[in-house]
């Protein structure tokens, strides 16, 4: 059984204070994106990992596919091992959610190819204990998040009239190292109701608290931005924690921009 698990991109984001147990509360509002890894699961004798396309570091047992089989192998004993097929294509460190979107995938598979009827309020639970971020590739639409990132409202928010253009510079940004730069100031500004209003107006209104720190530390990251807008963007972000940056642009109208070969460049037409 096989798969394709999206990236999201966040519209805006508003880190608001440190909770008690060392998360962040944040607002943000998290958006899919066709760009899509493979995932592919096949009945096998024991529990294998096989990665191709973009290298992941670390051990198979760090890897959100292998966690949440794990997950449910403790809640359902007789769950046959599998092989895991996956192919990297969202890049990592980016702010686009793949691996959280690889890890919640995983779990809506394993469900489906062995018929453990478990219900999609039963599969965010298990998606919030592979990571915050997970939960929203379960409902996989646009929702305001809150909390930590796993309280989900969805949004009546459809950007099918513009283009999506993203870039990956080849920067990996380190989550924990990236919350360690904000100073949370508590600004509650209401995200909803920004990205209801015309992207023309999101300039100046929407932004990633992330984004200033993460360009000072990287400060090459700036052009990106800049060559975006220069080029026609109505609305350019980083997205997440970075370095992914994204342009909204009117549809179809998605420019020729010459990149350097490090980066990766995703198109939404």
């Amino acid at each position: 059984m096989i798969s394709f698990p999206n990236c999201k991109i966040n519209l805006g984001l508003h880190i608001l204070g440190k909770r008690n147990d060392g998360y962040h509360d944040l607002a943000t509002v998290f958006y899919p994106l066709p760009v899509k890894d493979v995932l592919e699961i096949v009945k096998a004798p024991a529990l294998q990992l096989s990665v191709t396309g973009i290298p992941v570091g670390g051990p198979p047992e760090k890897n959100l596919c292998v966690k949440a089989w794990e997950l449910l192998k403790a809640d359902f004993p007789d769950l046959s091992p599998v092989t895991i097929c996956l192919h990297k294509n969202i890049p990592m460190g980016a702010g686009l959610g793949g691996g959280s979107a690889d890890g919640a995938f995983m779990l809506s598979l394993l469900n489906n190819k062995f018929n453990l009827q478990l219900s999609k309020k039963e599969l965010l639970q298990y998606a919030l204990q592979l990571g915050s971020d997970c939960p929203f590739f379960i409902h996989n639409q646009p929702c305001l998040a809150t909390g930590r990132g796993e309280v989900l409202t969805p949004l009546a928010l459809d950007l099918g009239n513009y283009s999506f253009l993203l870039v990956h510079p080849g920067v990996h940004v380190n989550t924990a190292w990236a919350f360690s730069q904000v100073h949370p100031t508590g600004n509650g500004t209401a995200l909803e109701a920004i990205v209801q209003q015309p992207v023309e107006t999101w300039k100046d209104q929407l932004i990633n608290d992330f984004e200033a720190p993460v360009i000072s530390h990287h400060p090459e990251l700036q052009e990106i931005k800049h060559r975006l807008y220069d080029a026609g963007a109505i609305y350019a972000s980083m997205s997440g924690s970075g370095s992914a940056f994204y342009g909204i642009f009117p549809k179809d109208q998605l420019p020729g921009i010459e990149w350097p070969s490090a980066y990766s460049v995703f198109f939404n037409r």
